[in-house]
């Protein structure tokens, strides 16, 4: 086995990818792994100075990155977007859906508007850019979808409710498009983080009763960082990856597997 075979099995040069929520920590970090891998990485988030920040990162680093700025909650952006990155770097040959938002409360404090404005975005917008992009794929002999669940599609936590159904539900939904697209020679899989340290979950982290609960909790004994996630999405995003679908697969530090007494 030498190294022209890893590169082909690993390598993603000449590829487009298309990854969503790469203004925030997890996505950043994916789409820098993507594109330190060859290819050619189209950044998608709200924010146009974040995604501009992680573009001016990868291209320091001598990758290829654009920015799409758009909101995915508005379903008419989604064909938009696909359309856009399409005519701008090429059809799109892996996605990563990423983005997405939590609001801890307890269930007898959610709201109508909290419950639609975490499932129109964790879940809704996750649903049709799959489909938009799945189509082109097959149209052209197949490609990758990366879903992001979460630790918590496995494990019930108080107070993420909301947040929990949408990443249970989108590990469900990657077996169905796995299964329905597996002849178009679509791949689908799910990353499913642990308790990863970012911007977002700083406070977590940061509050001490919280903090000890966690690495009490997990036997690696420490935070989950964004590049720890990277491995797994070179994998799910290459050709190495061609007889996996439909699958699952929880880098959580060992959160799941048990713990000791």
């Amino acid at each position: 086995m030498d190294r022209a075979f890893l590169e082909k099995l690993f390598g993603l040069e000449g590829k487009v990818a298309l990854v969503t929520g790469a203004s925030g920590g997890i996505g950043r970090a994916l789409a820098h792994g993507l594109a330190m891998a060859g290819a050619t990485v189209a950044l998608n988030g709200r924010s146009e100075e974040k995604l501009a920040a992680a573009r001016q990162a990868i291209e320091a680093d001598g990758g290829r990155a654009a920015v799409f700025p758009a909101d995915l909650v508005d379903l008419g952006a989604i064909a938009a977007l696909v359309e856009r990155v399409s005519d701008r770097l090429g059809p799109i040959d892996v996605l990563v859906n990423g983005a997405g938002i939590n609001k801890r409360e307890p269930i007898q404090e959610v709201t109508p508007a909290t419950y639609a404005a975490i499932t129109d975005l964790n879940l809704r917008a996750v649903y049709f850019l799959s489909q938009a992009v799945a189509r082109a794929m097959a149209e052209r002999g197949g490609g990758k979808i990366i879903q992001i669940g979460s630790l918590n599609a496995a494990y019930g936590l108080g107070t993420i409710s909301v947040y929990g159904l949408t990443k249970a539900a989108i590990v469900q939904l990657t077996k169905v498009q796995a299964v329905e697209w597996a002849r178009q020679n679509v791949q689908v899989n799910c990353l499913c983080p642990g308790f990863i340290e970012t911007e977002l979950t700083a406070p977590l982290w940061a509050a001490e009763t919280t903090r000890r609960w966690l690495l009490e909790r997990v036997p690696a004994k420490r935070a989950g960082q964004p590049g720890d996630l990277v491995g797994m999405t070179l994998y799910l995003a290459s050709r190495a990856s061609d007889f996996t679908t439909g699958q699952a697969f929880y880098v959580d530090g060992g959160f799941l597997a048990g713990g000791q007494w």
